[in-house]
């Protein structure tokens, strides 16, 4: 029986092999793949349910959390979102070869840079099946090899997609080994993959905050780091205030399981007692839990009909830092726009975070000033997404600064190398 360390050894000379074909790919065979994999996608809607059955009923028995099995489930609509997302990359241009900068210097010569792929990368996730098809999609389409472990829970849909997208290679004539998916649950392959740096050149995690704790520690090959998603909307004052109650009910219960959607409220105290009422009477509705400082709860336990049915309760320090996943917000008021600032900055996880304004200058300090991978001015977190900013899919969402930061698409797994055009200059 093949060791784990013979397994992950294995996949990892097999996409290294693959990276140099996918290199030298062109444009129009890596398309021909994207096309391919989002019609076998939509031919095989009802095995792909079928085998996501099986992982929703084995993570439901063994006692898995709502928001949880919401991001496990592989519905007809996720499945199509995907494949549209493998339309959207194969029309993109392709950036592979691409040229940038080049500027003749003083001795003759013109030195630009060219993108190119980074060559294998590999990937570690929890739960959503639909990242199989994504991490896939962005390395057809980036040129790059990869291997994807994704988390036991969703083994038999991972395994059903990662079917599809090999034959996806192959029809188009590119090699099956550029996307490889580990076939085993066995919790020591995540270890081997992370500690391969001949085979692997940067590790991708996306789940929870244990796991990208763990990668960070103990990888020996570079890290694109996704921490937890602790986003915020501040209404400012002044504000639309129909358009605030709008944004902050769609980027709190939209969906309560995205890393995007909101977990943090905070109101500028000049529109606090116009405002909270409001939003809190659409949260209290859809069961939503608020955990309010005390001017916040002020305001709201002084409206009978939404204290009769709201679940308020006090804020303590830890509820600024948490990501809840679940229909829980926690809510201040704030001085004004430099509080919310520095309440941000303090406690967010510089993932996604919004401010609904009137004022252009608020708007302005609040994208200079807030450090997030994306800040938004009147529209919701949960548009912090690969698909919804035009990049066709995602590979994660990085709270990192360096390389690559916020959705990370096809640039985001490229490099940049120097290329120098002479005519037989010498160096005086």
């Amino acid at each position: 029986m093949q060791s784990v360390v013979e397994l992950m050894t294995s996949l990892g000379a097999k996409a290294k092999a693959a990276s140099a074909l996918m290199a030298k790919a062109n444009t129009a065979t890596k398309s021909t793949a994207l096309v391919r994999l989002a019609a076998l996608l939509r031919a095989n809607v009802q095995q792909l349910q079928a085998d996501n059955a099986k992982d929703l009923a084995r993570a439901a028995a063994a006692g898995l959390a709502g928001p949880m099995l919401d991001r496990l489930k592989l519905d007809p609509k996720t499945i199509e979102t995907v494949a549209i997302g493998c339309e959207q990359l194969a029309a993109m241009p392709d950036v592979i070869g691409e040229i940038i900068g080049m500027k003749q210097q003083p001795s003759g010569i013109r030195v630009g840079q060219m993108r190119v792929p980074i060559g294998v990368f590999g990937m570690i996730y929890e739960s959503r099946p639909n990242v199989t098809i994504e991490a896939a999609s962005l390395a057809i389409k980036s040129g790059n090899a990869c291997i994807l472990r994704g988390g036991s829970e969703a083994i038999e849909s991972n395994k059903a997609l990662a079917v599809l997208v090999q034959r996806a290679l192959v029809d188009a004539g590119l090699p099956a080994d550029a996307v490889q998916l580990v076939p085993t649950t066995d919790r020591d392959a995540v270890g081997q993959l992370i500690a391969m740096p001949q085979y692997v050149d940067v590790i991708i995690p996306r789940g929870g905050k244990g796991l990208i704790e763990r990668i960070s520690r103990d990888a020996k090959v570079p890290v694109i780091k996704h921490l937890d998603g602790n986003c915020h909307v501040y209404v400012d004052d002044p504000c639309d205030i129909a358009m605030a109650v709008t944004v902050a009910d769609n980027a709190k219960t939209q969906k309560y399981s995205p890393c995007n959607a909101s977990e943090g409220l905070l109101v500028a105290k000049g529109v606090a007692e116009a405002f909270l009422p409001k939003i809190a009477a659409i949260y209290a509705a859809k069961g939503v839990e608020m955990r309010c400082d005390d001017a916040a709860a002020q305001i709201l336990r002084a409206q009978p009909a939404i204290n009769s049915v709201a679940s308020i309760a006090p804020a303590t320090e830890q509820d600024w830092y948490e990501e809840y996943l679940a229909p829980v917000i926690s809510i201040k008021v704030v001085a004004g726009l430099d509080e919310a600032i520095e309440h941000i900055n303090k406690y967010s996880s510089h993932h996604t975070d919004a401010i609904i304004t009137r004022d252009h200058m608020h708007a302005q300090r609040f994208l200079r000033e807030v450090d997030s991978a994306s800040v938004m001015v009147n529209a919701s977190t949960r548009f912090a997404d690969g698909f919804e900013f035009g990049l066709g899919a995602e590979i994660g969402i990085s709270t990192d600064k360096f390389h690559a930061r916020g959705p990370v698409g096809i640039e985001g797994l490229t490099s940049l190398k120097y290329v120098v055009l002479g005519n037989g200059e010498v160096r005086s």
